[in-house]
């Protein structure tokens, strides 16, 4: 039953993590989940700091908080100051995360803070770690946070299509048509922080980053028309998060790490399997030309 919450947990953040990932692939900010994983460690300190405890939820608030920061700062950052956007995740994210370095050696060097268990959840411990009420046991806390993001990420995305999808593909043609593209961007980053931050708490910094990216990268691979990313991006999650699962048995590893091996492993073969359809489809373009040349 224990391996059964774990495929869960790492589908339900698959996916939750995908979906989002699609629409910041498609605006060229793939790399932002990584930056806010990083940036929200002055977060975990300030909120330690404050309520001098070092309970899970109160550093996660902490976490939540700075996560939004992060966006807000990478935004103003492009359309302020005129930095590319790349340069403007890199300036955010290590500005921050030596922030955060530099509070954890000053003021909780005596104290044992634990920012791991924010920022580099096991989770091959989700099962341990229960919701009661009462005296009831309904299973893993993890899974109805998780379980609670998605259904809040799938009721975002089919609401909101029409406008992420103007607003991700020409928000120049957004704006002329009176789409405020900037209320749908902070939308979107809102959305990815949150998830993000939930996210990391269960599955790990890595994990994450890699199924904000590595998923909806892998469906860009087979189409660029918007549903069928998102669908096939579902499906590279579960297959991701599954498969990661059991090569972590046979490795007897991490299996958040073999989680996101997993989904570059079929990130790899869906790239080299579409090269070669593209190769043999350039040959059996050159022969037909061959023979028949009047086709010029």
């Amino acid at each position: 039953m224990n391996d059964f919450w774990i495929i869960l947990t790492g589908i339900l953040v698959a996916l939750s993590c995908g979906l989002l990932g699609v629409f910041l692939i498609l605006r060229k900010m793939a790399m932002v989940g990584d930056a806010i994983s990083h940036a929200v460690l002055p977060g975990i300190v300030i909120a330690y700091l404050v309520a001098d405890s070092r309970n899970a939820i109160i550093m996660l608030i902490g976490a939540a908080a700075f996560g939004l920061l992060t966006t807000f700062m990478i935004e103003w950052f492009y359309r302020r100051a005129r930095i590319q956007a790349d340069a403007s995740i890199g300036i955010t994210f290590t500005w921050l995360f030596a922030i955060g370095v530099i509070l954890v050696s000053m003021y909780t060097g005596n104290v044992d803070l634990d920012q791991e268990c924010v920022l580099y959840g096991d989770i091959s411990y989700i099962p341990f770690s229960l919701l009661w009420i009462g005296e009831q046991s309904f299973g893993p806390a993890s899974v109805w946070l998780q379980g609670g993001n998605l259904v809040l990420v799938i009721f975002g995305v089919i609401f909101g299509f029409r406008g992420l999808f103007i607003t991700s593909f020409d928000p120049g043609f957004a704006g002329g048509l009176g789409i405020n593209t900037g209320a749908w961007h902070y939308l979107l980053m809102g959305a990815v922080s949150l998830t993000v931050v939930l996210s990391f708490n269960a599955v790990g910094a890595i994990l994450v980053v890699a199924f904000l990216v590595v998923p909806p990268a892998t469906a860009y691979l087979l189409s660029s028309e918007l549903k069928n990313m998102l669908w096939l991006t579902v499906v590279f999650g579960i297959a991701s998060a599954v498969g990661g699962f059991y090569l972590a048995v046979w490795w007897t590893a991490s299996i958040s790490g073999s989680m996101a091996v997993a989904a570059g492993i079929l990130f790899v073969v869906v790239f080299i399997g579409v090269r070669v359809r593209g190769l043999l489809r350039q040959k059996r373009n050159v022969r037909n030309l061959k023979l028949n040349p009047e086709a010029l």
